[in-house]
């Protein structure tokens, strides 16, 4: 069975009252996590972003403090932590709050995870993260853009100077 275009299923749902929308809206959330999120942030969180990403760090930081020191483990858990931020960051659909989250992963991963192992996925989720927001930076509004590289290029210098395969070149 094929789903129908967005398009005509925003004529479909004009055609509705308040009740039907309602009770689709809620059987939506009923089957699936990600649809329950996305409906929450939309009626409860949406008006302020950036506090619903304080919401989100101060959900994840848990993960990051009980994370194991073995390469394997905390590999695992580091990528867990990326697939829940790309999930919230998902919701808000603000470059801002996905540069936020990007960097406090960053800044939380060089406080948190063994930085002297030569483990190749451990170190390429950093990498990956510092590419990423390198990419997001330039999106964002001029103003913003300054304050971001700033604390971008903060937590690229502390990251040259604790590990031996971070040269921030790449990244700037």
């Amino acid at each position: 069975m094929k789903p129908e275009k967005l398009s005509d299923l925003k004529k479909e749902l004009l055609n509705h009252n308040v009740h039907e929308l309602t009770e689709i809206c809620l059987r939506l959330a009923k089957y699936k996590k990600e649809n329950k999120e996305l409906l929450s942030y939309l009626l409860f969180d949406a008006t302020e972003p950036m506090e619903y990403a304080e919401q989100v760090k101060n959900f994840l930081i848990d993960d990051f403090k009980s994370m194991q020191k073995h390469y394997f483990y905390s590999t695992k858990s580091l990528r867990k932590i990326i697939r829940l931020i790309n999930r919230y960051a998902k919701y808000t659909g603000s470059k801002q709050v996905e540069t936020e989250l990007c960097m406090w992963f960053c800044s939380n991963y060089l406080i948190f995870a063994d930085l002297r192992t030569s483990h190749k996925p451990l170190q390429g989720l950093l990498t990956r993260q510092f590419e990423k927001a390198a990419k997001l930076i330039p999106k964002l509004h001029e103003d913003l853009q300054f304050d971001y590289r700033q604390e971008f290029e903060i937590i690229l210098n502390r990251a040259e100077k604790e590990t031996r395969w971070i040269n921030k070149r790449h990244f700037m």
